[in-house]
C-alpha cells in the first residue's frame, strides 16, 4: 500500500541525507518534493501546504538540538510525527454498547460496503466475544441479500432479512426486536448505496439512522479513490455525523490521499482499514503504525498481533517437544501453513517487516504458494505423513504421480523439510517462540 507516495518521500529525504545538519536550503528542498508527493497522492493542495508548513517551522526551530541525530533521520521524525497527527493520532476503539449495540453501515455501491459487514461481524465475534446479527437492509442491488447471506454463513453469524419487504426503516427496527428476543447483543445493519450522492439515498439513510438511533454509524469508502472519497464523506457526515471511517481496498492501487487527509477534512477518525476479500482482512487503524509503513519502516507490532492471535499455547508446547526429539512431522507442517495462512495475505505480510516493502514492491507474490507444497504432503499416506523417513524412491514416485509434480520437485522439497527439520531440531534449547516456523522456498511453480 501507498508505494508510490513511500518512494516520493524517501527521495524527499535523500536530498538531506548527506549534509551535516539542517538549513534553509535543504529544508525547502526537502519540503518542495514532500509536498509535491503528497499532492500526487491526491491529498488537497490546501492540505498537504498546511502539513509542509508545520514539518518545515519544526524542521527550522531544531537548530543546535539533538546534535547526535542525523538531519536526515531528523527529518524523517519530524514527517513520521505530523503524518501521525494528521491521521489522528490515535486509535479509537467501536462503540458496540447497548442490549443491543447498534452499528449502522454507510457509503457508496461499490466501497466494499457489504463486504466488510460481513468483516467487522467477523471481528466482533472472534475477538470480542460478542454475538453478532447481520441485518439487510439494501433492498435495491441484486444478490445484495443474497451476498450478505454468504458471508453470514462464513463467517458463521444470524442474519435477519425480509426479502420482500422494501422499507429498510421497517426491517432495521424488526430486526432489533429479534435480536432483543434472541440473544444478540450487537446488531449489524449492511445499507444501500448508490453509484453517487443523491438527495434520495440521503433521506434514505438519515431516516434508517434517526429510527434506530445506532451507538455507532461508520461509513465506507474506497481508498482507492482518493480525494473524491474525502469529498463523499463530508457529503454524508454532513447529513448523518458519524462516527468514523472504514478504508477498504487498502491492497489495491492506494495513493494515500483518503487515509492522510479524511480526519483532517470531516473531523472523524478512521476505525478500521480492509485489504483483501478474506473476512480476517480488517485491521485497527494505528495512525502511528500507518506513517511507519508509509515512510518505509514497515510494522512489527501488527506482524506480532497477527502471530499471537494464531498462537496456540498449548499447540506449541507440544511443538517444542516433538522439535526437540527431532519428530517434528508433515502434519505439522501442514498445521503451520495454515496458521499463516490465516494472518492474511504474504505481500501484506512481508510489506510489515522494516524494509521489506522496497524489496518485494516489484515482486509478484503468489497467494497460491503454498498450494504445491500441500498437494505433496497430501498426496502422502497418513504413515508417510507422521513418518517422513519412510519417503523410500518408490513412496516418492507415487506422491509425484498423485500430486502432478515431476520427482525432481518431490525429493527437493523433501530435502529442504529435512534441512529444515534438523535446523529447528539444533535450536530448539534456544529461548525462541515455537509457533512460527522457517518457510520453505524453492520449488517451481
Amino acid at each position: 500500500m501507498f508505494q508510490s507516495l513511500s518512494e516520493k518521500l524517501d527521495s524527499a529525504f535523500k536530498i538531506i541525507k548527506g549534509d551535516n545538519k539542517l538549513t534553509e536550503l535543504n529544508i525547502a528542498e526537502s519540503i518542495k518534493e514532500i509536498r509535491r508527493a503528497l499532492v500526487a497522492a491526491d491529498v488537497n493542495y490546501k492540505i498537504a501546504k498546511e502539513f509542509t508548513d508545520k514539518i518545515k517551522d519544526k524542521a527550522l526551530g531544531t537548530e543546535n538540538v539533538l546534535k547526535a541525530v542525523r538531519p536526515g533521520e531528523l527529518m524523517v521524525k519530524i514527517v513520521q510525527d505530523e503524518l501521525i497527527d494528521l491521521m489522528g493520532g490515535q486509535s479509537e476503539g467501536i462503540n458496540v454498547k447497548g442490549n443491543p449495540g447498534i452499528v449502522l453501515i454507510t457509503g457508496l455501491q461499490g466501497s466494499g460496503k457489504t463486504t466488510f459487514t460481513g468483516k467487522l461481524a467477523n471481528y466482533l465475534k472472534t475477538k470480542k466475544s460478542k454475538k453478532p446479527l447481520l441485518v439487510a437492509c439494501d433492498v435495491y442491488r441484486p444478490a445484495a441479500i443474497d451476498q450478505l447471506s454468504v458471508l453470514a454463513e462464513q463467517v458463521g453469524v444470524a442474519i435477519y432479512k425480509e426479502v420482500e419487504n422494501k422499507n429498510p426503516v421497517e426491517i432495521a427496527q424488526n430486526a432489533i426486536a429479534y435480536a432483543k428476543g434472541h440473544g444478540h447483543d450487537v446488531v449489524i445493519v449492511d445499507t444501500a448505496g448508490r453509484l453517487a450522492v443523491d438527495q434520495e439515498m440521503m433521506d434514505e439513510i438519515a431516516r434508517v439512522h434517526k429510527a434506530i438511533q445506532p451507538t455507532e454509524t461508520l461509513f465506507v469508502v474506497d481508498s482507492m479513490t482518493g480525494q473524491d472519497a474525502v469529498n463523499t464523506a463530508k457529503a454524508f457526515n454532513d447529513i448523518l455525523n458519524f462516527d468514523g471511517v472504514v478504508l477498504t481496498k487498502l491492497d489495491g492501487d492506494t495513493r494515500g490521499g483518503a487515509a492522510l487527509s479524511i480526519k483532517y477534512t470531516v473531523g472523524k477518525p478512521i476505525k478500521f482499514v480492509s485489504t483483501g476479500e478474506k473476512m480476517e482482512a480488517l485491521d485497527v487503524f494505528h495512525p502511528d503504525r500507518m506513517a511507519q509503513r508509509i515512510l518505509g519502516m514497515g510494522d512489527v507490532i501488527s506482524l506480532v498481533e497477527k502471530a499471537q492471535e494464531q498462537f496456540d499455547e498449548a499447540e506449541a508446547k507440544r511443538l517444542e517437544a516433538k522439535i526437540k526429539k527431532n519428530k517434528f512431522d508433515f502434519n505439522d507442517f501442514i498445521g503451520q501453513i495454515q496458521q499463516i495462512k490465516k494472518m492474511g495475505d504474504l505481500k501484506s505480510l512481508m510489506n510489515m517487516i522494516p524494509g521489506m516493502s522496497k524489496m518485494t514492491k516489484d515482486i509478484d507474490i503468489d497467494e497460491n504458494a503454498f498450494l504445491k507444497v500441500e498437494a505433496i504432503v497430501q498426496s502422502m499416506t497418513p504413515a508417510e505423513r507422521k513418518n517422513p523417513e519412510l519417503l523410500n524412491i518408490n513412496r516418492k514416485k507415487r506422491i509425484a504421480k498423485g500430486c502432478g509434480r515431476d520427482l525432481n520437485e518431490i525429493n527437493q522439497f523433501i530435502k529442504q523439510f529435512d534441512q529444515m527439520r534438523q535446523m529447528m531440531h539444533r535450536v530448539s534449547k534456544m529461548p525462541i517462540p515455537t509457533g512460527m516456523m522457517p518457510g520453505m522456498g524453492g520449488l517451481k511453480r
